[in-house]
């Protein structure tokens, strides 16, 4: 009698057992399918800096992006040139990996090979393997839509929406490739001022867009870019503004690469004027791109993703107006055209948070992709996710010890006109004779943050030319201090700097 209770017990338990594994596979088989994955939207700005007080304008986005989560204080480009840096954002590689040397169809921008072999492995491509719905606004890659490139009729894989500026940055009388069709825009404000229509066309996706899916927006205004045009209600602001003068401005290039060293010491007064007023229109651009954070913002909340919505905000690279006597540009290795903005909110990151964990451009794919819930083990990419940074209660992870910064120098192989005394080999050179770059301002530096503040950096040419900072004593890079080093430093950073450059995915972010 006993042992039939018993059975019969041990009979009801396991059909009781079984129910409620069947009723938990259930509620779990309807939980994920209810797991909503976060929006993603990614602003880059063109040539702004934040060494130089380039975030001065933007109020209103350090307050509803940065005090709203974290603003990176130790961000870096890969490259500080246009086509390569947005190339690195897209790849998640290093310049030597996706192979985009400078801005022109030779240097493989927006060429047909890098079409063929690094579009298909950017990161939209998995965004929208995820069920992303995506749009593209504004500046892609300085050779995009040209006939070489392929003309606008090629869209990149990956993007639902697709308003790209068809060559470099500008604010009126351009064309877009909108979804593979040309269209071209003229001078009026109200229908063509670029950053607006890059802002307006993002309201009218996020109108559109289904609600059971998440999306990804990337926005890609003009501004702090050349030419400076202003909206018309922000032409005559920071008038009394000028370029800082502290740090390394109108100072010599003294034990530098040979390019540093022929600027004019003290400057003509014709390129402080010029540099000022540069600066000043740069910040007058950057007042619209303020009012697309606010805007997008407001959007957000209005219907009810705000919430459940990353931001990132960030640039290219930096600039420089003045610095070393060269009077605006970017290019060089040092920190004013290196160093860029970097603010982010989201789900899990806390508020108002200072992170000085070093983070690259190479890193925002990852780190997109961390947040999509791609797994990061199948993605070929040199750069590695940030995100347990700024959200530690949702993933694990350390930072780097140290990485490469690298540029291609560019130059023509006849003499410029501006500047005939130096010869061929030159370009971007100012009447005064002062030229930005040449074939020889190749470089590769190591960069390191956690156990010394250092940059080493080998320069392509036939001095072999070594640079060398202490940034914690000397954090304007006034002196090279390569001949003070202890070698034997200078030999750990030198082995440092070739593993990392022939480094590529794993070994990018394990280098010892």
């Amino acid at each position: 009698m006993a042992s039939s209770r018993v059975g019969q017990w041990r009979s009801s338990a396991r059909v009781v057992s079984t129910c409620l594994l069947a009723a938990l596979l259930t509620c779990t088989l309807r939980c994920s399918e209810c797991v909503k994955l976060s929006n993603i939207i990614l602003i880059l700005t063109d040539d702004q800096d934040v060494e130089m007080g380039g975030m001065t304008p933007m109020k209103k986005t350090k307050e509803l992006i940065g005090d709203a989560g974290v603003t990176f204080s130790n961000a870096f480009t890969a490259t500080p040139l246009c086509c390569p840096s947005r190339s690195s954002i897209l790849t998640g590689k290093y310049p030597h990996n996706h192979l985009v040397r400078n801005n022109s169809i030779s240097g493989n921008c927006s060429s047909t090979a890098w079409q063929k072999e690094a579009e298909p492995f950017a990161f939209p491509v998995y965004l929208n393997k995820m069920r992303y719905q995506t749009f593209y606004g504004g500046k892609y890659l300085n050779q995009y839509g040209s006939k070489d490139a392929g003309g606008v009729g090629h869209v990149p894989p990956g993007w639902d929406q697709w308003h790209a500026l068809v060559g470099n940055s500008k604010y009126y009388n351009y064309t877009l490739s909108v979804n593979g069709k040309e269209e071209n825009h003229g001078d009026n404000y109200e229908k063509d001022y670029l950053t607006d229509l890059v802002l307006n066309r993002s309201l009218h996706f996020l109108e559109e867009r289904s609600p059971n899916h998440p999306f990804f927006m990337m926005l890609c205004p003009p501004s702090p870019h050349s030419p400076w045009t202003a909206a018309p209600q922000y032409q005559q602001s920071f008038s009394d503004v000028k370029a800082p003068r502290d740090g390394s401005f109108n100072m010599p290039g003294k034990d530098k690469h040979w390019l540093l060293r022929q600027p004019a010491n003290p400057m003509p007064n014709s390129s402080i004027e010029y540099l000022d007023n540069a600066y000043r229109r740069r910040w007058q651009t950057l007042l619209s791109v303020d009012d697309m954070v606010e805007q997008l913002i407001k959007k957000l909340d209005s219907i009810k993703e705000l919430n459940n919505t990353y931001i990132f905000y960030t640039s290219d690279h930096g600039y420089h107006t003045g610095q070393f006597s060269l009077p605006i540009d970017k290019r060089q290795l040092y920190e004013f055209d290196i160093r860029i903005p970097l603010l982010v909110r989201g789900p899990g990151i806390k508020p108002k948070q200072a992170l000085q964990s070093p983070v690259l451009n190479i890193d925002l794919s990852m780190t997109i992709l961390d947040i999509a819930g791609v797994n990061l083990s199948t993605v070929n990419m040199d750069g590695q996710s940030f995100l347990p940074q700024m959200a530690p209660s949702l993933r694990n992870g350390t930072e780097r010890p140290f990485f490469l910064i690298e540029y291609t120098g560019e130059g023509n192989s006849s003499e410029d006109p501006s500047c005939p005394k130096l010869g061929p080999g030159l370009a971007e050179c100012f009447p005064d004779c002062v030229c930005e770059d040449a074939f020889n301002n190749t470089y590769a530096c190591v960069r390191t943050l956690k156990d010394a503040n250092l940059q080493y950096c080998e320069f392509a040419d036939n001095e072999s030319f070594v640079e060398v900072y202490n940034l914690t004593s000397d954090p304007h890079q006034l002196e090279n201090i390569v001949k003070k080093v202890d070698p034997a430093l200078l030999q750990i950073m030198n082995q440092r700097l070739i593993k990392l450059e022939s480094c590529t995915g794993d070994s990018c972010r394990n280098v010892k």
